[in-house]
Order: C-alpha cells, then sequence, then structure tokens
C-alpha cells in the first residue's frame, strides 16, 4: 500500500511539472506575441551569439598564451606566458598548413567530379565546348579560373591554355584535362575515353593519399600522445603534492631541466614529423 501510494505522488507530480512547464512555454510564446521565446535570460540570447562571434574569431593558437596565463598563475611566474606567446605562430602555422590541405583536396575531388561530368556531357553527344559550360556549372572544378576558361570555350579561345593556367595547387589533374583536349581536338581522338583514363588515374592517386595518410595517422596520434606525456607527469606530481610548477620555474636545477626538456619536446616533434612528411613525399 505505502509503494502504491508512493508511485500515485510521483505521477501526479509529474504531471503537474509537466502541465506547468508546458503552461510557462504558451505563456512565454504569448508574451512574445507569437515569436519564439528563449528559455534564458531577456539578453541571453544575444550574449550566445557574441560568444560564438567571439569564438570564431579565436583560433587554436591563441589557447597556448591562454595556457600559458593559467600557468603562469598557478606557478607564479612569466615564462609560462613567454613561452605560451612564442607558440601562437608555431600553432598559427600547424593550422594554415592544415587548412591548404584541405583546400587542396577540395580542388581535387572538384577537377575530379569534373572530369566525370565532361566525359558525361561528351558521351551524350555534345560538343566539346557545350559539354564543358554544362560540367563546369555541375562540378566547379575550375575554382576562381572558371571565367577565363568558360570565355575561351564560349568565343573559340585556347581552352587548353586556359585549363593549363587553372592548375593551382590540389587542381593538377586540369593539366591533363587540358593534355586531353588537345589531342582530341588537333588529332581527333576520343576525349571522353580520355577523360575516362584521366579521371580513374586521379581518383586512383587520390585513394592512395588517403590510405597512406591512414598508415601513419597512429604514428602521427603517438608522437603527439608522447609530447603530451610531460604535462601528465606534471598533473600527477601536483596530484601527489610535489609542487613540481615552483621547482621547475624557481629553482636553477629545475630552469635547466625545464630547458632541457624543451629542446628536447621540439626535436622529438620535428623530427618526427619530418619522417612522416618524407614518407608522404615518396609517395607522392
Amino acid at each position: 500500500m505505502p509503494t502504491g501510494a508512493a508511485a500515485a505522488c510521483l505521477g501526479i507530480a509529474a504531471w503537474l511539472w509537466g502541465g506547468g512547464r508546458a503552461g510557462v512555454r504558451r505563456a512565454r510564446s504569448l508574451l512574445a506575441g507569437g515569436a519564439a521565446a528563449g528559455d534564458g535570460p531577456p539578453g541571453w540570447s544575444r550574449a550566445t551569439r557574441e560568444w560564438r562571434r567571439i569564438r570564431g574569431r579565436l583560433h587554436a593558437e591563441w589557447w597556448s598564451p591562454a595556457a600559458g596565463v593559467v600557468l603562469a598563475v598557478l606557478g607564479a611566474s612569466v615564462l609560462p606566458v613567454v613561452a605560451g606567446a612564442a607558440g601562437v605562430p608555431l600553432l598559427r602555422r600547424v593550422r594554415l598548413a592544415a587548412r591548404e590541405r584541405r583546400v587542396r583536396e577540395s580542388r581535387e575531388d572538384a577537377v575530379i567530379a569534373l572530369c566525370g561530368a565532361l566525359a558525361g556531357e561528351v558521351r551524350a553527344g555534345r560538343q566539346p565546348g557545350a559539354a564543358l559550360l554544362t560540367a563546369v556549372r555541375d562540378s566547379g572544378g575550375l575554382g576562381d579560373a572558371q571565367a577565363a576558361v568558360l570565355a575561351a570555350a564560349r568565343f573559340g579561345g585556347d581552352v587548353p591554355e586556359a585549363l593549363a593556367a587553372a592548375a593551382q595547387p590540389g587542381a593538377e589533374g586540369l593539366r591533363g584535362l587540358a593534355a586531353c583536349w588537345r589531342v582530341a581536338v588537333d588529332q581527333g581522338a576520343g576525349l571522353a575515353d580520355g577523360l575516362d583514363r584521366l579521371e580513374a588515374a586521379l581518383r586512383a592517386e587520390r585513394d592512395r593519399r588517403a590510405d597512406l595518410r591512414a598508415q601513419l595517422a597512429g604514428a602521427r596520434a603517438t608522437a603527439v600522445m608522447l609530447a603530451g606525456l610531460p604535462a601528465v607527469g606534471l598533473a600527477l606530481g601536483a596530484a601527489l603534492g610535489a609542487d613540481p610548477l615552483r621547482i621547475l620555474l624557481h629553482t636553477p636545477s629545475g630552469l635547466g631541466c625545464l630547458a632541457a626538456s624543451g629542446v628536447l619536446e621540439g626535436l622529438g616533434l620535428w623530427w618526427a614529423l619530418r619522417i612522416m612528411r618524407g614518407a608522404e613525399e615518396v609517395a607522392g
């Protein structure tokens, strides 16, 4: 009997809670004039938008001086701030390199899609110039040089020259497309067959690089994990009450160990990245 009474009380409380929240939501929507009302304070949505805008401008490299300030406060020293500020250009370089790699991969995918779309349009019976106009609109594989290539195709210009000039990093396949176009126009060879072979070669090259990056991902993750072990050691020392920051930042032996470890850490990361970059260059 007490169990049934407790269950009934819980059910009534849940029903009242759900109905109360529904009533509050209806009241908020009515007071807002039919517009969607937020669940927080009146200025909460604006504060959220401002924080998202600020976070979008704060890139990853700015977390380095922030971490330096935190360590400077914990260790009562200015050295972490200096080290954090020195890490900003390095992290910015890493971020820009990653963004450039993504741009190159996007261009490569666009060129592959352009070759496939152009081959399909040629097989459908279109003339090469008209087929190029349609394929470019469908795939967007020419980037900033799209206007020049389309003008050459529309008004009888030198299309292979325009395609070769549009070969930016990642879009080197446009040089192969220009060669296929020149051979097809000058010697009457089949443009669609050449585009199919070019698309297959570009796709195989992209897949091979993706497989290589997947194989090197383990080595890269291991290098990053080993680079982060000193921070784990500092955290363990602080948890055990050893106060490692005071020893590292305020004693001569600690400063010497800190300088030596920083040099060795940088050399280790540089060597590991150099090995992986060399493997990618050899495979490329």
